[in-house]
C-alpha cells in the first residue's frame, strides 16, 4: 500500500484525512471558496469549485451540492461516474484550465480508470467548494458595506457627561 501523505509546505493548511489545502493557490481566483492543490493523474493540479462551477453541476446533475458530497462521501459510496467526472471537469475548469484541457483531462484519467479510483479526488474537490479558506487578502463581496469597528463589548458606548 501507498502512503497518502503529502509533504506540507509553507501556507498548506491540512484538513482532514490529511487533505493538503492551499491558501495561496489561486489567490487571484479564489474569492470565498477555497482552491484545492492535488497530485492527480499525471501531475499536480489546482481544483476549484466556485459558485459559477458548483451551479452548473447542480444543474448538469440535478442534485444539490450537499447531496453530491453525500453521495461521495467514503461512508457512503453511492456515487455514480458522472458525479465524479463533472466534479473533477468542472474542479479543473474553476482551477484555470480551459474547458478543452479539462475534458481531455478527464476522458483520459477518470472516463477510461475503475470508477473508485477517482472518488476520493472528487470528494475533495466537491468538499473544498463548501469549506471557506480565509486569508488577509479575501476579497468582500462589491455591494457590502464595511462593518463599524467595535472594541467586543455590547454594552452601548458610554458618552461624556458635561461638568
Amino acid at each position: 500500500m501507498g502512503s497518502n501523505r503529502r509533504t506540507q509546505r509553507e501556507g498548506d493548511i491540512v484538513g482532514d484525512a490529511g487533505i493538503r489545502w492551499r491558501g495561496d493557490v489561486g489567490r487571484r481566483h479564489v474569492s470565498r471558496h477555497a482552491a484545492i492543490e492535488l497530485d492527480w493523474a499525471d501531475g499536480t493540479y489546482t481544483f476549484r469549485l466556485g459558485l459559477s462551477e458548483i451551479e452548473e453541476l447542480e444543474r448538469k446533475r440535478d442534485l444539490g451540492i450537499f447531496q453530491i458530497v453525500t453521495r461521495l462521501s467514503p461512508e457512503i459510496r453511492q456515487c455514480r461516474l458522472p458525479d465524479i467526472s463533472e466534479v473533477i471537469r468542472l474542479g479543473l475548469i474553476g482551477g484555470g484550465k480551459s474547458p478543452t484541457d479539462a475534458l481531455v483531462l478527464v476522458r483520459r484519467y477518470v472516463d477510461e480508470r475503475p470508477i473508485d479510483e477517482n472518488r476520493d479526488t472528487a470528494y475533495a474537490i466537491a468538499l473544498a467548494g463548501l469549506m471557506r479558506v480565509h486569508t488577509s487578502e479575501v476579497e468582500k463581496p462589491s455591494g457590502e458595506p464595511e462593518a463599524a469597528k467595535t472594541d467586543g463589548s455590547i454594552s452601548p458606548p458610554s458618552q461624556d457627561q458635561p461638568s
